[in-house]
Formats: C-alpha cells, structure tokens, sequence
C-alpha cells in the first residue's frame, strides 16, 4: 500500500469482495482500503485495557501485530473490532489530500472499563510516529470521535492542534470547545471539540461516515451532513510547530463492539475547504 499519489499514477483500483455483508466494489475514482477478506494492508496494535476511566497507561502491552484475543476480525465481509482489549489497526500505507468515506455500526458487547457507558471506538486520520503515543494505545493524530451520540466530535491525540469556530463547552472540570461557524476563530485547540448537530441512526443501524482533509482544512461528515469544519492541522516535532498533512488511518478498539464496511478513499480533486455538505 502506497500513499494517494502513486496510487492514482499507477491507476490502482482495486474492487471489495462480496462476502455476506453488502460490500460493493468502490465507486468511481474511489479506492478500497479493506478488502472484506482478511487484514491485507492493515496492522493492529493491542494495548490491553487501561487502568481506569481516565485512561491511564496500561499496565502491560501486547504490541504490534499480536492479537490472540482476535481483537480485530473479519466476519461476514465486515471488519470486526471486538472492544475486548484497547488498541487499533492501522493502514500500512499514508494518505494526503483526501476524502475518506466508511460504513459503521455498533455490536452489541461492551467491555470493562466502560461497561454501561456509551459505546466508543474512533477514526484517526494523519495518524504518525511511534504506536501508543496517546496515553499507550494510540499514534499521534486527529480523531473522528466514534462515540453513542457524539460521532464526528473532534479529539486531539498526543497534542496535535487546529484551529476552529468555537465557544466554550466545559463539563465539571473537563474544558473543551462547541464548534460554532458563526463564532470567532481560536487558534492552537489541543482539546475535544463537539460537532454541530446530531444525524446519528439507532445503534445497530449502518451509518455513513465521511472524512475531507487536506492539511488546512478538516470537515466531518456524518450521513451526508456536515457537523465539524477545523482548520491548519500542525504537531509539534523538535519543538517546532509544523504542518500536519500527512499519514496512516487508525481505527481503535475502546471497550465496544463495532463493525465497518466500505472503507474507501480517493484523491482530492480541488482544496477541502471548496467542499460543500
């Protein structure tokens, strides 16, 4: 697997298996990141589970492609994350300048710590640098929040930053930020940022989810509804604030049973902030 660019000038288009689940072959100009048979193009990382709710580091580490609990399946065509144990699976290869779009469900099991919480996984994007850097579960990168009436909040992993139109949105003593396009713009937001709007189906249900993103602007969508527009993703590297523009796809296990389906990409044709929902 090869980032977007060669990929495009190779004119690789690789078709999704049918098996069971109603894969389809990718649309047009899109290319299939998961081929419903087997992890091809994929790596897991297990973490284990955290000490606590606040996420605390694990106590011990399985590590790279190491997975006895089969943590992360394919069942029926479907990519299957089991929730058992923390960690995600990550593409081998990185993306720029892209529109990523997927299928994904709930399951029905939830796992200690979070048992009677809402169930949560995630869709990281620019994902880079060593495994579990976020709190030893998770690589550096944006977050599109997989979470039972929160799906598409934004989350900062190991300190990544944007800017957005926000207000403040603090919870006891946790701070985090409302986006808002008719607010202000903040600058360097390291935080959780809660999406506009709620266009969530019933758990269980199949929805749609979508990713633009090429470095200087950042749009989630779900179900065909724009919820979140963030803006000039950077991280830090040697004490430096650089663009961050760049990376793998992570799709973590947190405590809940989930399904996807229909992971594709393709190549941005214009800048993401042209885009309209």
């Amino acid at each position: 697997m090869t980032g977007l660019r060669t990929i495009v000038r190779l004119g690789v288009l690789t078709a999704a298996f049918s098996l069971g689940a109603p894969l389809h072959a990718a649309d047009k100009g899109w290319t299939p990141l998961f081929n419903g048979k087997d992890l091809s193009g994929w790596t897991t990382w297990i973490s284990m589970q955290p000490t606590s709710d606040n996420m605390k580091m694990p106590t011990s580490t399985r590590g790279l492609n190491q997975d006895p609990r089969k943590v992360f399946t394919v069942v029926d065509g479907m990519l299957r994350v089991s929730g058992e144990e923390w960690g995600a699976v990550s593409t081998v290869g990185e993306y720029e300048n892209f529109h990523l779009k997927f299928e994904f469900r709930w399951g029905d099991k939830t796992w200690a710590p979070r048992l009677g919480a809402p169930r949560d996984s995630g869709l990281l994007y620019y994902a880079v640098g060593p495994e579990g850097a976020q709190s030893g579960h998770w690589m550096r990168s944006h977050e599109f929040q997989l979470q039972e009436g929160d799906c598409a909040d934004y989350h900062s992993l190991d300190g990544v930053t944007v800017d957005a139109h926000v207000g403040d949105a603090n919870q006891g003593n946790w701070k985090f930020f409302r986006y808002d396009p008719a607010l202000p713009l903040r600058t360097g937001l390291a935080a959780r940022i809660l999406k506009r709007g709620n266009y969530e189906k019933p758990s269980g249900e199949w929805n749609t989810m979508e990713v633009i993103a090429d470095g200087k602007t950042l749009i989630h969508i779900v179900n065909g509804h724009e919820v979140l527009r963030v803006e000039n993703s950077r991280q830090v590297v040697d004490g430096r604030s650089v663009p961050l523009e760049r990376g793998k796809f992570s799709i973590q296990s947190e405590g809940a049973e989930a399904f996807y389906r229909n992971i594709q990409v393709k190549p941005l044709t214009g800048p993401a902030s042209a885009a309209v929902f």
